[in-house]
């Protein structure tokens, strides 16, 4: 029976309760009626935001469970072009003033709103006098302890505009605006989708009436997508003019993917993959200045100051310093030659990351690493306007001496435009040319100058448009993998010999110049002298760019041995791949030096030569008989 009571005043404790919350229900339903909510409810908004919101649609009041005014088609700004247009606009009330009387908003909240920014070619926006708005209804006045202090935008879009024409869309915008009530703070975390990616974002306005009156407050910002993570920390105003003054830091997994997710064409080639920056940040206008900057990219690391302007045309100018520059992720995807070594690559060349910014950069390293080259201290400037990319080289330590110089690139509709203005100086030449232009037969040490130019849409195109000049000086060096001392002394003594295996030692020599004039892919072999103390040669002829050919001709000849004493000269030819040329001397010259072989040049002419030929074959076959075929045919005896 105890049992049984316990549980009837429970019951009739619960009832009594139950009644009490409908009676104050129906208490605050009698105490407001649905136009006085309402209107009570969009004169806090006015109040707290300043703005005035266009109400197009039916209104809802709820008080049970939960007081709410829910208004529909919600419209603020011009009704033409609004600025922001809501399906629906909800204000939760809170419980306890309700009972007294007095209607007071918890929070609102924002259904799949529309928000357009358009910009004006004077710098304003439509939300510029909204904004003001906002700024009045944030000056110091009588504390609203009862303001609310959240709003929420749930399944927003953001349409940018410029000119009429949308420039930029962020969709699924889902933010929670933390509204000052009772601090100057303002804060505002979410996420959105920008290019098909989400991204996670947050702001804090450290004094939200400054801000909105475009005086100095502080500021926070931090925005992660899976391309790019950044942060900054400082200051911000905009009375005269936009000021940005803070840390900056920045990470991305692949700067390539990251630039083509914002809009950007990076650079062509390869490289352009883990990226960091952390530097000081000043902007102001439209222009952003970096300094004390620490940026990492591809594995290389370098500090110094960079400026990029937005007014125009996009713009980075700056010099950075660093110890090791690899270049070689940068130069892997480019391909002169094909796949067999044997030709140019006819691949079309595409450059159209030239064109999307331009940039004024100089680069300071201690070590310069492309490919298997590797470059002392150098001193580097590239510059790019309009698609003109320029790499001016003011000093590089290389291969033992200095290389100086300029390599232009520039896209045009059908290719590309190459000219190179370089120069070499006391270097290593068995290295530079082997490195630079896959010449591996020469030591010593010299000077290069190369000045060239071609157009085309592939490097073989490039090459049948080539034209400039080559020189070369070089001293106390050798003609690596060809004796030519050892192979003229031989046919010196057996001109018809045989050359036997001359392809291999080195011929030494004291000085060495080269000049080459270049006419659309044809080299001219203007001059070519080297000289040694035992072997000069001299060489003359063409070669073809294109197809990598050979055809030159050329006369070598042994220091006599005493002075007054003839010099043995032999006339050669050099044909063929040059990557494998054949040096052959020349066969007239051969037999005409010939005692015993000379008579064949006339045997065919001259029928008196017939017992000189017979006796060279005699000499040249050992001295054997006549072969039985060769013989006249004998009289016929009588029977």
């Amino acid at each position: 029976m105890t049992a049984t009571a316990g549980f009837k005043r429970l019951g009739f404790a619960l009832l009594a309760v139950l009644a009490a919350v409908a009676g104050v229900f129906v208490t605050a339903a009698y105490l407001h009626s649905a136009d006085t909510v309402r209107q009570q409810a969009l004169s806090e908004i006015r109040a707290v935001t300043g703005l005035d919101p266009i109400l197009r649609g039916e209104a809802t009041v709820s008080l049970f469970p939960s007081g709410s005014v829910s208004f529909a088609d919600v419209v603020l700004g011009d009704t033409k072009r609004p600025a922001l247009t809501a399906e629906r606009l909800t204000a939760r009330l809170r419980f306890f003033p309700l009972l007294i009387g007095r209607v007071e908003i918890a929070d609102v909240a924002l259904e799949r709103p529309t928000i357009a920014i358009d910009l004006e070619p004077n710098g304003q926006t439509n939300w510029s006098g909204l904004i003001e708005a906002l700024a009045r209804s944030q000056i110091a006045g009588p504390a609203r302890v009862a303001a609310f202090s959240e709003m929420r935008i749930d399944s927003g879009t953001v349409v940018v505009r410029k000119a009429g024409k949308t420039v930029e869309t962020l969709s699924g915008v889902d933010f929670s605006l933390a509204w000052p009530s009772i601090s100057k703070s303002f804060g505002a975390t979410g996420r959105f989708t920008w290019r098909d990616l989400p991204v996670d974002a947050s702001i804090t306005l450290a004094d939200f009436p400054a801000a909105l009156a475009g005086n100095r407050s502080g500021l926070k910002l931090r925005v992660a997508g899976s391309p790019l993570k950044a942060a900054f920390e400082g200051a911000i105003s905009v009375k005269p003019t936009l000021k940005i003054e803070g840390t900056l830091a920045a990470d991305a997994a692949s700067l390539r993917e990251a630039l083509i997710w914002a809009g950007q064409r990076p650079l062509p080639g390869g490289g352009f993959g883990h990226f960091a920056i952390k530097a000081q940040t000043n902007v102001v206008g439209g222009t952003i200045g970096l300094s004390n900057v620490n940026v990492e990219l591809d594995g290389n690391s370098a500090e110094g100051v960079l400026t990029f302007a937005t007014d125009g045309r996009q713009t980075l100018q700056g010099t950075l310093a660093t110890g090791t520059l690899d270049l070689s992720p940068y130069v892997s995807t480019i391909r002169l030659l094909t796949t067999n070594q044997r030709e140019w690559n006819s691949g079309p060349i595409t450059l159209d990351g030239l064109a999307g910014i331009d940039f004024d950069l100089r680069l300071s390293a201690a070590n310069v690493v492309m490919s298997n080259a590797k470059i002392g201290r150098t001193a580097i400037g590239a510059n790019l306007r309009a698609g003109h990319l320029v790499v001016t080289i003011g000093e590089a330590q290389a291969y033992g001496g200095v290389i100086k110089g300029a390599l232009t690139l520039a896209n045009f509709e059908k290719g590309v435009d190459v000219k190179s203005q370089l120069q070499f100086t006391d270097v290593d030449l068995e290295t530079c040319l082997g490195q630079v232009f896959g010449l591996h037969r020469l030591e010593g040490k010299g000077n290069i100058s190369l000045n060239v130019e071609g157009t085309g849409e592939s490097v073989l195109a490039v090459t049948r448009t080539l034209n400039g000049t080559a020189t070369l000086i070089g001293t106390n060096g050798a003609l690596a993998g060809l004796n030519v001392e050892q192979l003229l002394r031989r046919l010196e003594r057996r001109p018809l010999s045989g050359g036997g295996e001359f392809r291999s030692g080195r011929t030494p020599y004291d000085k060495i110049s080269v000049a080459l004039k270049i006419v659309q892919g044809m080299v001219t072999v203007e001059d070519v002298k080297i000289e040694g103390s035992a072997v000069k040669l001299a060489l003359a002829g063409s070669a073809s760019i294109p197809e990598r050919e050979l055809d030159l001709k050329g006369t070598a000849a042994l220091t006599p041995s005493r002075p007054g004493a003839p010099a043995f000269e032999l006339p050669f030819i050099v044909q063929g791949s040059w990557d494998d040329p054949i040096m052959l001397p020349d066969p007239e010259a051969l037999i005409r030096r010939s005692g015993a072989a000379a008579p064949l040049l006339n045997a065919v002419r001259e029928r008196s030569a017939r017992d000189a030929v017979r006796s060279v074959i005699d000499r040249l076959t050992g001295g054997g008989a006549i072969p039985a075929a060769e013989q006249a045919p004998a009289a016929a005896k009588p029977e």
